[in-house]
């Protein structure tokens, strides 16, 4: 349901800003998004925005590095409610992952094409990197424990970013069934704990 655009009265400008450019991106698109529209839409002049972006770009800048620090925040909070084996915290964590890619889906994309972009903000490739230490500091633990098998972690890593990433492209796009999502998820983490489980010691 499209959202009626918010009046801005008083208060933080810069976040009435990013909250109503957040509306529009998942409403319109990305090509949808102007500064001088979003003044118009909060009832401030046209020149307040560039009090807090200077263009366009830095507005997306803003927007993805937000979108970042909202997803990391959510993960790790499904860690410290998750259980303490492997199992339980891959689990948590992409449904977690998989809940955000499907309720902000055009704020996921815009988060991954901004971050590759040469003038992105230290800030923003910084907290881009966030979740990656996250799931390396997972996975590091389990190999300790012995629930992960050894090996280079991107060996890990990155088959597991890969088809939760996939899975919720898959979800996104309308290509799955909504009314099996949650248990096709389910399959695809019990298959992603296959791939990372130890290897089975050699017959003799």
């Amino acid at each position: 349901m499209q959202t009626r655009p918010r009046r801005y009265h008083h208060g933080d400008l810069r976040a009435a800003l990013l909250t109503r450019a957040e509306e529009t991106l998942e409403e319109k698109g990305p090509g949808a998004l102007s500064l001088r529209e979003l003044a118009r839409d909060l009832g401030v002049s046209h020149a307040a925005p560039s009090r807090h972006f200077k263009d366009k770009q830095a507005l997306l800048d803003a927007l993805a590095l937000a979108g970042f620090e909202r997803l990391l925040a959510t993960l790790t909070a499904s860690q410290e409610t998750a259980g303490e084996s492997f199992a339980d915290r891959l689990g948590a964590l992409a449904r977690t992952y998989v809940g955000f890619a499907t309720a902000n889906a055009e704020l996921l994309d815009l988060m991954f094409a901004v971050k590759h972009d040469p003038e992105a903000s230290e800030a923003l490739v910084k907290a881009s990197q966030s979740m990656g230490g996250l799931a390396a500091e997972l996975i590091t633990q389990a190999q300790r424990r012995g629930e992960v098998r050894e090996g280079p972690l991107e060996t890990i890593a990155i088959p597991i970013f890969s088809t939760l990433n996939g899975f919720a492209r898959l979800a996104v796009s309308v290509t799955l069934p909504s009314a099996t999502l949650d248990r096709d998820l389910e399959h695809v983490i019990a298959h992603t704990l296959r791939g990372c489980a130890p290897d089975s010691p050699a017959p003799r």
